[in-house]
């Protein structure tokens, strides 16, 4: 009975015989047993630690087993401990309700210890079993979100390899990115939008915010100076032609969040709070949060990296840009996060290929 052995058992009985009895039964088979005498104190004892599995009278004062098992299942903590039912009750509705409450397994007494051994050997395998199974499902699954975020941020690297100015562009973008989202969560405004999903989201899609740039032609994309007005028009498709990418992916997967929010931040990480940017003039709210939150952070690399067309900026000169394009070109509140934040921005430009040019000059 190698599933018995160190196996933690709540033994749940109002008889003090009946606890006397099979705790010290169980404890002959390695078990450490926590007997307990009422529904009110087994609610209380799980609180400070979970037991492997439960034994559970149903005729019992104040609270009966059928109310305990309902409270256990109901809280995730203990929702899925095997309960198995120990009571004198023979009918068969009794045994029913048992199972609808949540019980795995129903012994009627007067017992056979052997038969109680048996039953808890088998909950206690086929327990061990499917947290097994699901630890081995919740790796896999670790494994292929790593490997199809890895593949993504790959492609979206070769998008960006055309310019040698980039760096370690998109790799900052994804920490500035959960540096302020991270930062809104906290806010009463967003608290309800900016989760851990939302937050692991924007990390893992930023990097697709340039994917359409691929279409951009190398005479306009690596321009030196500024471009003309037909050229600006050509680089300005990099949005929609990015969303329009993205949107093959979403007739795949439609209620797929990462691949909605990459369409959010391709397409319109350059439009403004004002209205007066591209590719379709949206302002305020109306434009998506991730793509307002990588609006602001892609500016703030952008100005912080040598390009093709331009010198890289000190961090203090970064920050009055941005803050001068609160509630014109960029959200208020977002702006308020990266006044929160910027300490930390410059110290991830540092570190990550930026360059400390304040620290070199004093």
């Amino acid at each position: 009975m190698k599933h018995l052995q160190n196996s933690n058992i709540l033994l749940v009985d109002d008889t003090p015989a009946n606890l006397i009895l099979l705790a010290n039964m169980l404890k002959e088979k390695g078990c450490r047993v926590r007997p307990v005498p009422s529904g009110k104190m087994a609610l209380k004892m799980i609180e400070n630690e979970l037991p492997d599995l439960i034994l559970l009278d149903i005729t019992m004062p104040e609270m009966d087993g059928y109310e305990v098992c309902r409270r256990l299942k109901a809280d995730s903590r203990s929702a899925d401990i095997p309960i198995i039912f120990i009571s004198a009750l023979s009918e068969t509705l009794d045994k029913t309700r048992a199972f609808t409450t949540g019980g795995v397994d129903y012994i009627t007494k007067p017992f056979q210890f052997e038969e109680v051994e048996a039953r808890v050997e088998t909950h206690l395998s086929l327990r061990r079993h499917q947290v097994y199974l699901e630890d081995l499902v919740e790796e896999k699954v670790r494994e292929i979100s790593s490997s199809q975020m890895s593949t993504i941020f790959a492609l979206s690297k070769l998008a960006e390899s055309r310019d040698a100015d980039t760096g370690r562009h998109l790799e900052r973008v994804q920490i500035y990115c959960r540096v302020l989202a991270e930062r809104l969560a906290r806010e009463s405004i967003y608290k309800n939008e900016v989760g851990e999903n939302f937050i692991y989201n924007i990390s893992n899609a930023s990097p697709l915010h340039d994917i359409g740039k691929v279409a951009v032609p190398d005479h306009i994309l690596l321009k030196p100076g500024r471009f003309n007005a037909e050229e600006f028009e050509i680089m300005k498709t990099h949005t929609t032609i990015g969303a329009q990418t993205l949107e093959e992916v979403r007739k795949l997967y439609p209620r797929n969040s990462f691949v909605n929010m990459g369409i959010s931040i391709a397409c319109c990480h350059h439009e403004r709070w004002d209205g007066q940017g591209y590719p379709a003039g949206l302002a305020g709210k109306a434009i998506p949060l991730a793509a307002r939150i990588m609006a602001v952070v892609d500016v703030y690399d952008a100005l912080r990296s040598k390009r093709c067309y331009k010198e890289a900026m000190e961090h203090h000169v970064c920050r009055e840009i941005i803050l001068a394009g609160k509630g014109t070109q960029f959200d208020p509140t977002i702006i308020d996060a990266f006044s929160a934040t910027e300490d930390e921005f410059e110290r991830i430009g540092c570190e990550m290929g930026l360059g400390c040019l304040l620290s070199e000059a004093g």
